[in-house]
């Protein structure tokens, strides 16, 4: 089925809420650098996009408007590519060495203590990311050190 833009946007947004922003991760998932790259957009872009905007239209005239709202709206849809990405991201489904390595891990889990059921169904990236949010909060650094 497929998604509204507006739906993936704010899966997007729980997604980065949800992953875990350790650096011992960055090597290894590729959410680390966009949800970096995501968070820095959404600061900056907007005043880019006004400042590119009254720049454009000051220096060059009235003529140029439509360029400049090009441009405006270039630097306003950068964030929202970063949370588009993380909102399918979230959705899509562990290929099969994450999905070993996510049982595996999972298991490891549940002998130390951890007690969330593994889900029935295929596992998909935002499982692993509340599975790994849990390791980080809930066991302790020896074992994280250990299983990544």
């Amino acid at each position: 089925m497929q998604k509204s833009l507006i739906s993936q946007v704010q899966l997007g947004r729980q997604y980065s809420k949800e992953w875990p922003m350790r650096k011992e991760l960055a090597p290894l998932f590729a959410e680390f650098r966009v949800i970096k790259a995501t968070e820095l957009a959404l600061n900056t872009m907007p005043m880019l996009a006004i400042f590119t905007l009254f720049l454009q239209t000051s220096q060059l005239g009235h003529e140029y408007l439509p360029q400049a709202i090009a441009v405006a709206l270039f630097f306003l849809s950068l964030p929202l590519q970063g949370l588009l990405w993380l909102g399918k991201r979230a959705e899509t489904p562990l290929n099969p060495a994450l999905y070993s390595w996510y049982t595996e891990l999972h298991q490891k889990m549940v002998a130390n203590g951890y007690d969330i059921p593994l889900t029935s169904r295929k596992p998909r990236y935002r499982e692993l990311a509340r599975l790994l949010k849990d390791m980080f909060e809930k066991m302790d650094k020896a074992f994280t050190q250990e299983n990544l």
